[in-house]
């Protein structure tokens, strides 16, 4: 039996062989290592500075496009029908053409107190606009258009129309048999219904997916435990 010479180092271990695993005592090879963090989705990165700009853009050229095609609608109803005629039916008695005066809100809320309904929408208008300034999603786009775009085209009926000055009554004419409305409130609902999908999957105005916090939480702790089973 062959003995080692006193004071001669060791012979080096072999080099692992391309491919092959290493031994546990020098270490596993880099592709066997997991990841400790993943690559953010494309939901969690910041949104450009100039992509915000075109959100805002666009934005506010939608609100103008609804603001348009909502005045040039009751320019056509005020002089195509009568108010106070009988409807014209479009579907039956399902949809109606039927011109009338609102003074109120939707529903006829709030009849006669069109001066607070006028304060009350300058508010909802300045808060549309503040938030368009924060914008980062094309869903949060499209429903603060239509939405300013809605408020703005009725606005403008309590601004300029008879009465007077910010008392002045909307003009509707699309009878669904329960109510009568505009293009404007159109535009209005649809952004309602709009935000409803964009809260409830989690897109928030910034255009980042907003997860619950216990879940961020556990995906956190599963990027983490790699790392730390490394190091043990």
């Amino acid at each position: 039996m062959s003995t080692t010479p006193a004071g001669s180092a060791p012979a080096p271990e072999p080099a692992p062989r391309d491919g092959a695993p290493e031994s546990p005592v020098s270490g596993a090879p880099a592709d066997a290592v997991p990841e400790a963090t993943a690559e953010p989705g494309a939901d969690d990165a910041p949104v450009s500075a100039a992509r915000r700009r075109r959100l805002v853009t666009w934005t506010f050229v939608l609100a103008a496009l609804v603001l348009l095609v909502d005045q040039l609608t009751k320019w056509w109803a005020e002089s195509a029908l009568v108010w106070g005629a009988d409807p014209r039916p479009l579907v039956g008695e399902l949809l109606q053409l039927r011109l009338i005066y609102n003074d109120g809100a939707a529903l006829s809320i709030a009849t006669g107190m069109t001066w607070i309904l006028t304060i009350v929408v300058c508010v909802v208008v300045v808060v549309i606009v503040r938030a368009i300034r924060r914008i980062g999603s094309t869903g949060w786009a499209v429903a603060l258009g239509l939405l300013l775009g809605g408020a703005l085209g009725n606005l403008g009926d309590r601004f300029f129309r008879e009465p007077g000055f910010a008392r002045g009554h909307v003009v509707d004419f699309i009878d669904y048999g329960v109510f009568v409305g505009n293009v404007a409130d159109i535009a209005i609902v649809a952004a309602a219904v709009l935000i409803v999908v964009l809260s409830f999957r989690g897109i928030g105005l910034d255009g980042q997916l907003h997860t619950d916090g216990a879940e961020r939480q556990a995906a956190e702790s599963e990027a983490v435990e790699p790392a730390a089973d490394e190091e043990r």
